[in-house]
């Protein structure tokens, strides 16, 4: 993977990530990321985001890393349950970090249209980091979800949503994350070749 240009898509979660959150400090730091940006951070619409993602990834052919923080995850895991294999294959892994439970008690109704929530294997490698004091995904269904979805899955203990709301602004390190991801597909890639 070393040897290829791989491009970093940032997806983030309801409301857009702020200048302040992690995952705009990551697209300012990593080189070849872009932003996947929807049409209503506010509003989201399943088939929207999912559409978009699809966009972003079929706009260059260069393999991906998927960054996606929240409803962004939940994003990812309907994207690749019905994304053309060609584009699947341009996916080299995804990091999917305090993806929100969308089928919980009191989910916020503008998310309600992302359930139920894909139980399908990913088609790519996978590293989920959830918390154990998340409002918007129990740890236990972090797991689940990672379970569900073929993911490496890290519960991180107090870091709640992992959001600039919880102090996470840089989240330095988030990048230990990122290189285990990169260096798990870099081993499969080997084992293939």
């Amino acid at each position: 993977m070393r040897s290829e240009a791989i491009r970093y898509l940032i997806l983030p979660g309801w409301q857009g990530s702020s200048a302040e959150h992690w995952q705009s400090h990551w697209q300012r730091s990593l080189p070849n990321s872009t932003r996947v940006e929807q049409q209503d951070w506010a509003s989201p619409q399943r088939a929207d985001w999912v559409a978009e993602l699809n966009r972003a990834v079929a706009a260059d052919p260069r393999p991906a890393i998927l960054i996606a923080h929240s409803l962004g995850c939940v994003t990812v895991a309907h994207w690749a349950q019905q994304a053309p294999l060609e584009l699947l294959r341009r996916v080299r892994g995804a990091l999917l970090v305090a993806p929100a439970d969308v089928e919980r008690p009191g989910c916020p109704e503008p998310l309600q249209n992302f359930a139920p929530l894909p139980r399908d294997l990913l088609p790519f490698p996978s590293q989920l980091i959830g918390s154990d004091n998340d409002p918007a995904a129990s740890a236990a269904r972090a797991v689940e979800m990672a379970r569900h979805w073929g993911s490496d899955a890290v519960v991180l203990s107090g870091v709640g949503h992992i959001n600039v709301k919880s102090g996470h602004h840089y989240w330095e390190q988030g990048f230990a994350h990122l290189y285990r991801l990169q260096n798990r597909i870099e081993q499969q890639q080997r084992r293939r070749a």
